[in-house]
Formats: structure tokens, C-alpha cells, sequence
């Protein structure tokens, strides 16, 4: 990409990027609308070390432009360098009780519009609200696992605005006395993404109630709008970090810790496709070393991981730009959406002030009182968190790649531990579960519960080729047959013959047939070939239908050609 300042460029059908550890955005806008091939707007970050060049970036290397197109640099790597990008979360994680957080109404997804209501849940006059103490466990179990304090006496209180998909006309909420506050979490990066650990502060943890969700149908076909209330009432935990992130990258991982820990605990399924977790981002640009934060944006609307990490990359771009270009006025506190299809942020609405909710105490509900016993119940029945599990795996030698792989998921994370219960070798567990097993899984879009493989069957796989019974090659071939019908992959090996050839003179005998049926290989080995090796090695193998010991055949075939 030429960088000269000339508005008439005419491209040759080739772009060209800066080198990788270049940070700098470039807008493609043609002069009139022409078929490039390509996302009209495409923008190029290192981004700190987020992915945000390869999922931006979507370009046909056989362009045709037939227009004039005017290339733009919209900020150098010194410039970029400028600034620094201040991120906050608020993650809303909806609470899997059985019934909703004040009525008995079922808390159920994908039910029939509008068929698990109730008064309560309606805000109907006269009626009153009776907090679920399901609610206040979960919550209790997730601030603790935050490491925050939780206050012993904490109230609802009134958030008043008004929208359709809020029966009462507010919500109830918690303000000035959150059931949580003043944790931490850390924050692992993934290898991939540079590596390294961060700590993320959490300033509060609040219970609230869900409002209904609002169906928008297009203006060509009519132009309304449906809401069902079925999701209004369901309790929410809603938790708001510290501004400690400084790229997208961070914000990203510290969102899917949170919703690992949701789901180590079993409070939430934390399915963001479902809105069971919701992500709203706050993103503000201040001067390099500044201790003054600028205005901040909120982006709603992400439905992953990724989105989110995109989301603030392209915010944190565009504030950038607007200040070089003399117009940090027409940054303001405002909530804009993630367009997902469009790569970019869109302004939705001014953002409303705590002054704009008149909060006030709940009048209809008592406050609600922790006791010591109660903390020590809740603490006593809390699962092993993914930070810990992460700790105790690198203590078993893992390397930091696997223990993230293994630490992701409860249920995976739980069948390799019965697995080294049974006895078997860390390592050799850990790359069976995240090589063969996963891989079967994905291809076979499947649960590691729903498997017929058990976790003492692995052990069992892993002790045959342990102890030579075995090859791993075998032990690969039956996997399939064991993760789909399950059962003793030692009766399976019996009743195969599949039982690994360690007789001496039965390799012997394998080895010199071999030899004999290939003068040619074994001619140019002795004249110095001697990656030749393996094919006699592949030969032996072939003919025992992997069962030769390979340790043995290598032993015992070396000598041989050497002659």
C-alpha cells in the first residue's frame, strides 16, 4: 500500500500490510460503489494481540477495481501509540433457579411467548413480590468465588425507566448496598495471544430481575414490534469490573473466566446465544500515562467472545481518530450496538445517569440478611473453581497450553480427573483428552457425557500400551468403537486379537522376510540412505497389522540392515 498523499491511486489488484507488529487502521472508500471483492471497510490492528486482523481482514487477492478508490492511513504506529484504551465489563449472568427471582413462575428458556407469567411478574397493583432465596445462594456462591465481600445486610431497591419490555414500569435492582463487592479475578492469556496473567478488579456484585425480550419486525413487513414476558423476572447477577483492561484481547478472556466460573458453579449455563450471559462494554481513549480517563462508550450487543474483542478494537479506533482529527467533542457518554454484519459500532441512544433512574429502597421487599452459617454453607458446597484447577494441573508438570484446554470445560475437566484417579500418567491422559476425545466430540458433536467411553476405560487404554499389551497405533484404531459402545478396551484387545507382538523371533522372522522382499531399499541404505529405516519399519508394521512392539522392532531391525 503506497503512502504517499495523492488521492487518485489506482490499485493494481494487490494489497500490501505493514509488517505484523504494525498497529495502524486502513479505510478503503471508493469514490463511486464498485464491486471490490471485498468488505467495503476493512480495518487492520495488531490490536495488542488480539486475532483482529485475521477475523477483519477478508480480502479477494483477485480484486478488480474499475473506479478510482481513495486509500486513507488513518493513524501511524507513533500516533496509535498516543493513547491508551480503558475497558470496564458489566456481565449479566442469568441465575438457573428453578422459578423467577420474586414469583413462582417458571424460569425456562424457549417456552411459548408469553405462557410463564404471572401478576407479580406482570406488576400488576396489589400484588407483592417474595424474594427466591435460591437467588441470594447463587449469588453468595458467585461473589465469594469473585473474591469479594459480601455484605451481611443488603437491600432492592427501585430502578425506575420505562420501555415495553418492562411490565412494572422499573426494575428491581440493587444500588447503593450490592450483595457483593471488592473482588478480583486473574485473568490467564492464552499462549497464542502473547501469554501471561492479569488481575481484574470486580468493584460490585448485584441482584436483579430480567426484562421480557422485544421482537422487532421490519418496516417492509409492517414495521412492529412483539415482546414476550416470559423472560421478565428471572433473576440476574449482575457483575461490574474494575476499568483494568487495557485491549480487547483481555476483556474477552476475563468475560469467558466469568462464565467459566457460572458454570464450574452450576449457577447459570452462561450460553451467550441464549442471553443466560450478556456482556455490556464500557470503552474510553485517554493520553498515554494520563491519570484521567476520557468519556466512555457503551456497546451493547455482542454474542461472543470474539464480538466483544472486535467490538472494543473497532470503538477504541474510531474515539482515536475522532480526536486526532480535532472532534473529541462528538465523543460522548452515549450507548452505541455491536453491528455484527457491518464490523462497527452504531450509535443507539444517549446514556442515562444514575439521576436519570431515581433509585429508591424497594419498599416491598426486606432487606436481606447473611449470616456467618449461611456464608460457611454456601463456601462448604462450592465446587473447585477453574483457577484452582488451572493451579493444580501446572503442579502435574501440564504445560500452560493444556492446563487452559483442560480447564475450560466442567464436564472435561472432571472426566480427566477421574481419569489420573485411576492411576494413569498425566500427561499421556491429557493428550488423549485433548487430542483423540476432543476431536471425536467435535466431529461428532457430542457431550463428553453422552460417550460410551468412561473415564476408568481410558485408564485402562492407557495402562495396555503402557505396558506393551498394546501399540498406540491400536490403541487409536479401537477409540471409535469405545467411544461409541463404551465397555473394557482390555476384553475389546482379547476378543480382537489385538495384543502387541513381543516374541523376539516372531519379529525376527517379520524382519528378515522383509529384508528379503526389498534388495533394492536395502541396497541404497547400506550406501548411506538411511531415513530408509522407515520404510522397512512400515513394511514390519503392515505386515503385523500394527501389532509389532515398535520399541523392540526398532532394536531389532537396526542391527539387521546394518548387516
Amino acid at each position: 500500500t503506497s503512502t504517499h498523499h495523492s488521492s487518485h491511486l489506482k490499485p493494481t489488484g494487490c494489497i500490501s500490510l505493514y509488517p505484523s507488529n504494525t498497529m495502524f487502521a486502513l479505510t478503503v472508500a471508493p469514490a463511486r460503489p464498485v464491486s471490490l471483492g471485498c468488505t467495503p471497510y476493512m480495518n487492520v490492528s495488531r490490536a495488542s494481540g488480539s486475532a483482529f486482523q485475521r477475523s477483519r481482514l477478508k480480502v479477494n487477492p483477485t480484486i478488480r477495481v474499475g473506479a478510482r478508490t481513495k486509500l486513507a492511513i488513518a493513524a501511524t504506529v507513533a500516533e496509535m501509540d498516543r493513547f491508551e484504551t480503558v475497558i470496564g465489563l458489566e456481565v449479566h449472568v442469568q441465575l438457573n433457579t428453578a422459578t423467577k427471582a420474586f414469583c413462582s413462575c417458571k424460569s425456562e428458556y424457549g417456552a411459548e411467548p408469553n405462557t410463564h407469567i404471572c401478576p407479580v411478574c406482570m406488576g400488576h397493583p396489589g400484588t407483592l413480590p417474595v424474594l427466591n432465596e435460591e437467588v441470594v445462594r447463587k449469588s453468595v456462591m458467585m461473589g465469594k468465588a469473585l473474591g469479594c465481600e459480601i455484605a451481611q445486610e443488603s437491600k432492592f431497591d427501585r430502578k425506575q425507566y420505562f420501555y415495553p419490555d418492562l411490565p412494572k414500569g422499573y426494575q428491581v435492582s440493587q444500588y447503593d448496598i450490592p450483595i457483593a463487592e471488592h473482588g478480583s479475578i486473574q485473568v490467564e492469556i492464552p499462549p497464542e495471544f502473547g501469554g501471561g496473567s492479569k488481575e481484574i478488579g470486580i468493584t460490585r456484585a448485584h441482584m436483579e430481575e430480567d426484562a421480557g425480550k422485544l421482537s422487532h419486525v421490519d418496516a417492509a413487513e409492517g414495521g412492529y414490534s412483539l415482546v414476550d414476558y416470559n423472560r421478565a423476572g428471572i433473576p440476574l447477577l449482575e457483575i461490574v469490573s474494575e476499568p483494568d483492561m487495557r485491549t480487547g484481547r483481555e476483556a474477552a478472556e476475563y468475560a469467558a473466566e466469568i462464565q467459566r466460573i457460572a458454570r464450574f458453579l452450576n449457577i447459570s449455563t452462561g450460553n451467550m446465544a441464549e442471553g443466560s450471559l450478556r456482556c455490556d462494554v464500557n470503552v474510553s481513549v485517554m493520553p498515554q500515562g494520563s491519570q484521567t480517563f476520557g468519556t466512555k462508550v457503551e456497546v451493547k450487543n455482542m454474542n461472543s467472545f470474539s464480538a466483544i474483542a472486535r467490538a472494543i478494537d473497532f470503538e477504541t479506533e474510531r474515539q482515536i481518530a475522532l480526536i486526532k482529527e480535532g472532534r473529541a467533542n462528538e465523543i460522548r457518554q452515549e450507548t452505541r450496538t455491536w453491528d455484527e454484519a457491518g464490523q462497527k459500532t452504531v450509535s443507539m441512544r444517549a446514556k442515562e445517569g444514575l439521576a436519570d433512574y431515581r433509585y429508591f429502597p424497594e419498599p416491598d421487599l426486606p432487606p436481606v440478611t447473611i449470616s456467618q452459617e449461611y456464608l460457611l454453607e454456601v463456601q462448604q458446597a462450592t465446587a473447585e473453581l477453574p483457577s484452582a484447577k488451572r493451579t493444580r494441573y501446572l503442579e502435574l508438570g501440564l504445560s500452560m497450553q493444556d492446563v487452559l484446554v483442560l480447564a475450560d470445560d466442567k464436564s472435561v475437566s472432571g472426566f480427566f480427573d477421574a481419569v489420573l484417579a485411576k492411576g494413569a500418567p498425566p500427561k499421556s491422559a491429557a493428550n488423549w483428552v485433548m487430542g483423540d476425545i476432543l476431536g471425536y466430540l467435535k466431529a461428532e458433536k457430542k457431550e463428553i457425557s453422552e460417550v460410551g467411553l468412561k473415564p476408568d476405560g481410558l485408564a485402562e487404554l492407557i495402562a495396555l500400551i503402557t505396558d506393551g499389551t498394546i501399540s498406540g497405533k491400536i490403541g487409536k484404531d479401537i477409540l471409535p468403537e469405545l467411544m461409541e459402545r463404551g465397555g473394557s478396551p482390555k476384553k475389546m484387545v482379547e476378543d480382537k486379537g489385538l495384543m502387541q507382538i513381543s516374541d523376539t523371533s516372531a519379529l525376527e522372522a517379520m524382519i528378515d522376510e522383509v529384508i528379503a522382499d526389498s534388495p533394492n531399499q536395502l541396497e541404497q541404505y547400506r550406501a548411506g540412505k538411511t531415513k530408509l529405516k522407515g520404510y522397512f519399519v512400515g513394511e514390519c508394521m503392515k505386515r503385523s497389522k500394527g501389532q509389532a512392539n515398535p520399541g523392540m522392532l526398532q532394536k531389532l531391525l537396526t542391527p539387521k540392515l546394518d548387516g
